[in-house]
């Protein structure tokens, strides 16, 4: 993983003590709420519903155990003992002080950690493929370009007051596990056909209030040119981005509102302005930040196949080994080496909560089986990316030990789950209530995985942090007026990727009570249409909403028009 310099230490030390003395400023009454709100957000500090939360930022995914030990610490003395994984592939501790949290980041400062742009009007997040790097699929190692973007972003004069949050996201394989269309700039690198790598830019995504997939407007942008056009791109939207209504402000709008061929050229137009400016990148750059992804030493392996012979005679006496090895095992680049999901997903956990004991014991099994590297998903799991394929049997055994061996990766309990109306004070409605309850109703695990690849989205409000608009099946906490019950809506449909859908409201929104029988008979619906070796989302392609409508909510459904 990339080391920091003395440079990258002194730019967060300081930034530490800068926000060390505004706090105090804050605390004597210096600085009034006002004043204090953007300086506090733009080091990851939000007021929720009961306290002060604040989110860590994990650049791309990528962890080492010494900085999960200290989230782990901090988690523990100043916090609750525990923190949730976000979709941002960051972690949030959710019970602080404020007149804590300068020594919670001078705490977190001391591994490289820090929180500074993970909230406010900037570029927030840059996520990657929790895979890149090791992914079969890949053609293009997009972690040093995420780190280059990182550098360039992070306090950047120019884009440090946008019309309103921004993320990047990264990916460099065939296959797209980063949701790069869902986001306000993709980036997808590869390589053309001779051989030079290229981006494909894709603008505009983006899920919320209103959901737009992304658009491309540049399909072969040469890497030297990535800041340059990235700049552009952050000039167009300061010009053009509303900044007169929060719900109109991100760049989706502004793409919508423009249209692909008008965005297209505008960018192009600002772009000509610096296209071999300062910020060109160079082979020497890109060498010196790619040394910080340098693959570890590896063992060299001549054959796998007598370790996979063992891995079978072992899935045959422990057939919940033989589960969890084809759920959360992954292929590798590397010849006797896989990828391990460590399942956030446990029966009566919310998903992507994790103790601070909990933390401890993963970071000692990273440097047992993986060269004290994690990888954090936007599916809000963690992930082992280096475990040799012989030590996977005794790695399931400590896992499972743990209750992180639950053989879901990307099947119905996988669920992505924002804290909702237990924590945030945008929810509508609880979001980890209604999990817990959808995890009791398929409790069944060969259930599960007889139902196959389905992703399920619960999202506490309209803002999508658990992106339910591009959930297989999207749950949103709805709010009806003057009742005291929970409501939510089901979408069906949605998908991440290239070829990324927007889910399609199925009907009238549920009370909370009704929302697992109500995914059961959805599921038994997909379970008599379906045809041999067809997702869930392939069956619903093919026979479309109206049957599930229907199944829903009787005949009526055919002539709905409006849902509630």
């Amino acid at each position: 993983m990339y080391r920091y310099d003395d440079y990258d230490q002194a730019f967060i030390d300081a930034r530490v003590a800068q926000f060390r003395d505004q706090t105090r400023r804050y605390l004597a009454g210096e600085l009034s709420e006002d004043e204090f709100r953007p300086l506090r957000l733009q080091n990851g500090i939000y007021v929720e519903r009961h306290s002060p939360l604040l989110r860590i930022g994990i650049p791309y995914g990528v962890l080492a155990s010494a900085q999960l030990r200290a989230i782990a610490h901090v988690a523990r003395v100043y916090d609750k003992g525990w923190g949730h994984f976000s979709t941002r592939q960051n972690i949030q501790l959710n019970w602080l002080k404020i007149a804590d949290i300068p020594d919670v980041l001078a705490e977190l400062a001391k591994v490289r950690l820090h929180a500074i742009q993970t909230s406010g009007s900037c570029v927030r997040a840059i996520t990657a493929d929790h895979f890149a790097g090791i992914a079969p699929d890949e053609e293009v190692d997009p972690r040093p370009f995420a780190e280059i973007l990182r550098q360039w972003s992070s306090l950047h004069p120019e884009f440090a007051h946008l019309p309103r949050k921004f993320k990047f996201a990264v990916t460099g394989a065939k296959s797209d596990r980063a949701a790069i269309r869902v986001h306000d700039v993709g980036l997808a690198f590869y390589k053309d056909a001779a051989g030079e790598v290229k981006v494909r830019v894709y603008v505009g995504g983006g899920l919320g209030r209103t959901p737009t997939v992304g658009v491309v407007i540049a399909d072969a942008l040469p890497w030297r040119q990535l800041l340059n056009y990235c700049a552009a791109i952050l000039r167009v939207y300061n010009r053009y981005g509303r900044r007169d209504n929060s719900y109109k402000s991100r760049i989706k709008i502004m793409v919508q509102s423009l249209g692909a061929a008008r965005m297209r050229e505008l960018v192009e137009a600002e772009w000509a302005f610096d296209k071999d400016g300062p910020s060109t990148l160079t082979e020497e750059e890109l060498a010196r930040v790619s040394l910080g992804f340098a693959p570890p030493p590896y063992e060299k392996v001549a054959s796998e196949n007598a370790a996979l012979a063992r891995l079978q005679v072992a899935g045959e006496e422990h057939p919940d080994f033989a589960r969890w090895l084809n759920r959360c095992v992954h292929g590798h680049k590397q010849r006797g080496y896989r990828a391990v999901t460590l399942s956030l997903k446990r029966r009566g956990v919310g998903p992507g909560d994790v103790t601070a004991d909990e933390m401890d014991a993963i970071a000692a099994l990273a440097e047992r089986y993986g060269f004290g590297v994690l990888r954090s998903t936007h599916t809000q799991n963690l992930v082992l990316p280096d475990v040799k394929l012989v030590d996977l049997f005794d790695l399931w055994r400590e896992l499972d030990s743990l209750d992180l061996a639950t053989p879901n990766t990307g099947l119905l309990t996988d669920l992505v789950c924002c804290p909702g109306g237990d924590l945030c004070a945008l929810a509508n409605a609880r979001s980890v209530p209604l999990a817990l309850a959808v995890q009791e109703q398929f409790a069944d695990i060969e259930r599960v995985a007889d139902l196959g690849e389905i992703d399920c989205n619960i999202s506490g409000c309209i803002n999508s942090c658990s992106h339910h608009h591009v959930g297989h099946i999207g749950i949103l906490g709805v709010d009806k007026e003057g009742s005291e019950q929970e409501w939510y809506q089901i979408a069906l449909g949605g998908e991440q990727g290239f070829d990324a859908r927007l889910a399609e409201i199925v009907g009238r929104a549920l009370a909370a009570e009704e929302i697992p029988a109500a995914l059961a008979k959805v599921l038994d619906l997909y379970v008599e249409e379906r045809r041999p070796g067809e997702r869930f989302i392939d069956t619903f392609r093919r026979i479309g909403i109206d049957p599930f409508k229907i199944r829903l909510y009787g005949d009526r459904a055919r002539v709905e028009k409006k849902y509630a």
